[in-house]
């Protein structure tokens, strides 16, 4: 078998990053999580997204337009979409769009990123994450 590479589970052709010719196994895990996201508004009539103060998208290592997967702790709903920018220090978790139907102000919410790693690097991974309290200050940190 000739050289191949693993690609977001697809076989291609090529040479893993050490030089050695095989297979890179990917694995997705977690990459970032806010933990008891505090949400501070709902709004329908805004484009689709979710907003986060600026500082706290730093903080947890995530990413203007990342995908997040965001989670109700008050009534199960489940959701992806992406991050935009809100004002530092604001602590504003704002449901925008058609999400603003599954949270109201005063939820918490859990909210994720995840990225692929290879496979030797999964065994260790520790991802970040900050447990944020009602005023979405954080309370926790731990991971990478």
């Amino acid at each position: 078998m000739g050289l191949a590479i693993i690609v977001r589970g697809h076989l291609r052709p090529g040479i893993t990053r050490s030089g050695h010719s095989g297979i890179v196994m990917l694995v997705h895990l977690l990459k970032s999580k806010l933990h008891c996201a505090a949400v501070t508004a709902a709004s329908v009539h805004y484009e689709g997204s979710l907003t986060i103060a600026d500082d706290l998208i730093e903080r947890a290592g995530l990413y203007p337009y990342e995908r997040i997967l965001c989670s109700n702790m008050a009534n199960g709903a489940r959701w992806e979409t992406y991050v935009i920018q809100g004002k530092r220090g604001s602590g504003v978790i704002e449901l925008n769009g058609a999400v603003a139907h599954l949270g109201k102000p005063g939820d918490r919410i859990t909210i994720m990123a995840f990225t692929e790693v290879e496979e030797h690097q999964a065994r260790g991974w520790k991802p970040k994450v900050l447990v944020l309290d009602e005023k979405n200050q954080v309370v926790t940190e731990r991971g990478i």
